[in-house]
């Protein structure tokens, strides 16, 4: 690969996060100042969801930090920031919503979601080690070496990638129950699949470079090999 080459790839590795990430804070900021048509906070959202769904048990919980909002399958406690917690926002009802199917998933044990669950000590040991083993195997010229990072980077990439559909289907579980339950309005269906879809960005752009990173390292480990 050409320098040129090289220097596109590590641009596009680069700016595609952080395009993303910027694309989910603008929609976020543009519609958190937007009250929804309810008048119902996230936390009110979240409550009314999960009562509808029989899911009486799960718990709702504030937790600091800008959208640090997620759903713990251990715990079976919704967190929301505290911006959605107390927000009326249209936001705010979109975001509660998403983690509220999360919920309904682990309920209904979705499979991708149990999938991703068991995928977690890979993931979590790909992570930590593939980069040091593909390292270590370049420098010391040890095809195996390399070949087994890329294994735990494989186990890391599977759990993006697996992370798609989930995030994908909590969004639209979000928008059903949104409609169902009266949260949102017809005219405000469009709004509320604009901050589902920007934060589902995220989980697309992070997949798209861990694969990208995947197979840049399977053609060198390739390389190596045809060298000897």
């Amino acid at each position: 690969m050409s320098l040129g080459a090289y220097l596109v790839y590590f641009a596009i590795l680069l700016i595609l996060p952080i395009w993303a990430q910027m694309k989910v804070k603008n929609t976020y900021k543009k519609y958190s100042q937007i009250e929804n048509s309810s008048f119902m906070t996230g936390a009110q959202v979240a409550r009314k969801i999960l009562d509808e769904n029989g899911l009486y048990h799960v718990k709702i919980e504030e937790v600091n930090g800008m959208l640090s909002d997620h759903y713990d399958p251990r715990s079976k406690t919704v967190r929301l920031s505290s911006n959605n917690y107390h927000g009326h926002s249209q936001a705010a009802a979109a975001v509660a919503a998403h983690e509220v199917g999360h919920a309904i998933q682990d309920a209904q044990e979705y499979a991708f979601l149990r999938f991703r669950h068991a995928l977690v000590p890979a993931a979590n040991l790909g992570s930590n080690l593939s980069f040091f083993l593909i390292l270590a195997g370049m420098l010391l010229g040890m095809a195996n070496l390399f070949l087994v990072g890329i294994v735990f980077m494989a186990a890391a990439v599977l759990f993006q990638v697996v992370t798609l559909p989930v995030e994908f289907d909590a969004s639209n579980r979000a928008m059903n129950q949104l409609v169902a339950a009266g949260v949102i309005r017809s005219n405000e269906e469009r709004e509320t699949k604009k901050v589902l879809n920007a934060a589902a960005l995220t989980y697309v752009a992070a997949a798209v470079v861990a694969l990208m990173e995947l197979v840049r390292f399977i053609l060198m480990f390739v390389a190596m090999n045809s060298e000897d």
